[in-house]
């Protein structure tokens, strides 16, 4: 396995959240945990996540590539997912978007070429009246993010 014993550990925790034989319950936060590990999914981490969790490879795989949480390729040490729905595009979305691509000279799915950035199109975050919204890692929310702010971000990110 490439998961290391602290990961299947936290795997174990919540796969204790399920009936015995529902196991494969816990396929999200596994592969969470999997990938807060390893930075991204390789099919050999989902493969892992599978058999651990008594699952075939393709239903574990069809649970990563259906989420856009999930890395199916290695990303920079920051991802950034802006908000650009309708109700976010309309409120400074879509400007911040743009803002963002140019300072960090990337389009979306795109990694800056020192490997610190990855900018990603994100969906509704349900945060729509603090628009214009920025996820970090897929942790971290931020809110009303002004050119001002963004320029304060990606600075505490570089550090």
């Amino acid at each position: 396995m490439q998961l290391s014993e602290q990961a299947v550990k936290k795997i174990d925790r919540e796969i204790a959240k399920y009936p015995v034989d529902q196991k494969q319950s816990a396929v999200m936060a596994a592969l969470a945990i999997a990938q807060d590990e390893t930075g991204w999914l390789s099919p050999e981490v989902m493969k892992d996540v599978a058999n651990y969790l008594g699952m075939t490879a393709i239903a574990v795989q069809e649970v990563a590539t259906f989420y856009a949480m999930y890395n199916l390729k290695p990303t920079g040490k920051h991802k950034i997912t802006i908000c650009t729905n309708l109700p976010c595009a309309l409120s400074g979305g879509e400007v911040a978007a743009n803002y963002l691509k140019q300072k960090l000279g990337i389009d979306f799915l795109d990694t800056t070429s020192d490997g610190a950035f990855t900018l990603q199109e994100g969906e509704c975050m349900g945060a729509c009246g603090d628009s214009p919204v920025l996820l970090v890692n897929n942790k971290r929310m931020c809110s009303h993010m002004s050119n001002e702010k963004i320029d304060a971000l990606v600075e505490e990110l570089k550090k």
